[in-house]
């Protein structure tokens, strides 16, 4: 029970995922203009300030120059300033574009993943989904905040550091070269064991994310089979397993640094050791050196900087090639033409070219094959016919293709062969928002949001007036209990309802059914949760919302469907009986053994 990974595990094309960076980067391209500006700045003024100890002590403190000296201190405190205030508004204003690019590029993800389609969430994970939006997020924002400037910064730092070594002394700077080779070879060895760990710690993390969603969403029933001890076991080894990882990614990146530091004190004590000999016996100046093992200490700073900073931006680099892995995913097709007039409230009409036709609802399936995988199919030759005031049902063992069928109406999947029409209107032609305005839904599994009661019913219609929200809450016979509530309809619920029954959250959801007027609806083993009192409290209420217009129900209580004008027996993607319950029940076939209790439905 692990959570599905989206993307790659680690940053697999790192060009690429860098070049889609910066193409959010430069919309605040005159603001990177000013950081680069400033950290050019900021990074010089620490070169020249260190240069400047050899005029200080060739040309004031050799000579006593008490005044001299006094006024080449204040000019060095001065270069020292200026690179502090240049550092501090470099950083400052890095803060801010990251900033704004993670808000750009989470906004852009929510907006995307409104656009994909439902086999997009039927195949992933949703806690791995959402850690896109914490985990990878996360690691961009700590890269804009501290590591990209950082980088910079200490690359720049290292090539003036550099240039003016060889500068000042040829002999001490090729010593120094030596050093840094063999710091680039730990460096190469420890930062890519490093970066494999943090790869497995968000790999590990998305699956501790997605365990810990989906049993917190089951703890019912986790406790009803008294599974709490094997829950908590598989859970800690998965924490175990995160733990491990980040372990090992946290020690070899932190092991970076001492590493380097220790052979910075080895290296400054050679080059001091050398450039004694240097200033003896080959007149090399004392100034020279002593800006020398200031630039040979610190120069191994910008490198560790770098090494350690190396991982942070890694992981952020593989968290953003999973998110523009998601924002690259092909949006939800839709080449429908044909749209929906709804300024008449009281008749809606098909808009086809200069032609209008009336929004009537008969609905047909036309040897409609369709597989989720290929060559696997799930429907096979399926035909069904319904108009208004027509209530068609659906039954069957579960898998048998049912909810299927309904998905295909709402163009969830597009299908294989065949054809479906909505008033002779092939639904392909149909642009799909408009389609599915038409169409209504009430699923097994309600879905309520954050807000107040009203505002969840008048999720089926935002244009709803007040009274239009009562209308549907009487309807679907929720008015009682709503009434109830400490604050009526504009009582606040949280957490999908939290405090609500089954029942009632159930009746919210068909009230927001009924407050679109739909002229198509699909009920979806609405009442398979509902109480026997509840369902009987509702039965008139649904029969009303169902009245004039084409109705699919897919049951479970098959108590339920008695009153259906077609019941339509499923088995493996097939129609093996249709018929009214009568009829079925004469037959004596599939139906009448379900309907007894002779076969189980499950």
């Amino acid at each position: 029970m692990s959570a599905k990974k989206i993307g790659p595990k680690r940053p697999e094309n790192l060009k690429q995922t860098l070049a889609d960076l910066w193409s959010y980067l430069w919309k605040s391209k005159w603001s990177l203009f000013a950081v680069l500006l400033l950290v050019v700045l900021g990074s010089a003024a620490g070169i020249v300030g260190t240069y400047f100890i050899r005029p200080l002590i060739n040309d004031f403190i050799a000579t006593k120059d008490v005044a001299g000296l006094a006024k080449m201190l204040g000019v060095i405190g001065l270069i020292y300033i200026i690179g502090a205030i240049a550092n501090y508004f470099s950083g400052k204003i890095m803060i801010t574009i990251g900033q704004q690019t993670i808000e750009t590029m989470r906004k852009d993800l929510f907006d995307h993943i409104q656009t994909l389609p439902i086999r997009f969430f039927d195949t992933n994970k949703h806690g791995d989904l959402m850690s896109r939006f914490t985990n990878d997020f996360e690691n961009i924002q700590q890269a804009f905040n501290n590591s990209m400037l950082m980088i910079v910064s200490s690359l720049l730092q290292l090539v003036l550091t550099f240039v003016m070594m060889i500068i000042l002394s040829p002999i001490l700077t090729g010593m120094l070269i030596v050093m840094v080779f063999i710091m680039f070879a730990i460096v190469r060895v420890v930062a890519g064991r490093s970066g494999k760990f943090f790869a497995e710690q968000q790999k590990v993390l998305g699956q501790v994310n997605g365990f810990v969603e989906e049993h917190i969403e089951g703890q019912k029933v986790v406790k009803v089979f008294n599974h709490e001890t094997l829950v908590l076991k598989e859970f800690e080894t998965l924490n175990s397993q995160l733990r491990e990882a980040a372990n090992q990614a946290q020690f070899n990146s932190n092991i970076m640094f001492p590493i380097l530091g220790n052979i910075s004190y080895i290296n400054y004590a050679l080059t001091a050791s050398v450039g004694g000999y240097l200033v003896v016996f080959q007149g090399m100046d004392v100034g020279a050196l002593a800006s020398f093992l200031q630039y040979s200490r610190t120069f191994a700073q910008p490198l560790a900087q770098m090494s350690q900073q190396t991982n942070v931006l890694l992981a952020a680099m593989a968290g953003a090639e999973r998110i523009f892995a998601i924002l690259k995913e092909e949006s939800e097709v839709d080449e429908g033409t044909v749209t929906l007039d709804q300024t008449d409230s009281k008749q809606w009409y098909w808009v086809k070219g200069e032609e209008r036709i009336p929004v009537i609802g008969n609905i047909q399936l036309n040897e409609v094959d369709f597989s989720y995988v290929p060559d696997v199919p799930i429907l096979k030759k399926i035909n069904v016919w319904a108009e208004p005031g027509l209530k068609v049902a659906f039954v069957g063992a579960t898998g048998a293709g049912k909810t299927t069928i309904t998905n295909l109406i709402n163009r969830f999947y597009e299908i294989d062969n065949g054809e479906i029409t909505f008033d002779t209107i092939p639904v392909t032609d149909i642009k799909k928002d408009d389609l599915r305005k038409t169409i209504s839904i009430v699923l097994q599994d309600t879905h309520l949001f954050t807000g107040s009661i009203a505002d969840n019913i008048r999720y089926g219609n935002l244009d709803a007036t007040d009274d239009e929200v009562v209308k549907a809450a009487k309807l679907a016979n929720a008015h009682g209990f709503i009434k109830r509530l400490p604050h009526g309809y504009q009582t606040e619920i949280t957490g999908d309802g939290e405090g609500l029954s089954q029942g009632q959250r159930q009746l919210l959801a068909i009230a927001r059914a009924a407050v679109a007027n739909p002229k198509v609806l699909i009920l979806d083993e609405a009442t398979s949760s509902i109480d026997s009192h509840t369902e009987a409290l509702i039965s008139k209420g649904m029969d009303q919302l169902m009245e004039g217009r084409t109705s699919f129900v897919i049951a479970h209580r098959l108590s339920t469907i008695r009153n259906a004008d077609v019941i339509m027996v499923m088995d493996h993607g097939e129609i093996i009986e249709r018929g009214n319950h009568e009829s079925l029940m004469e037959k004596q076939g599939v139906y009448y053994q379900l309907y007894t209790g002779q076969l189980d439905l499950d």
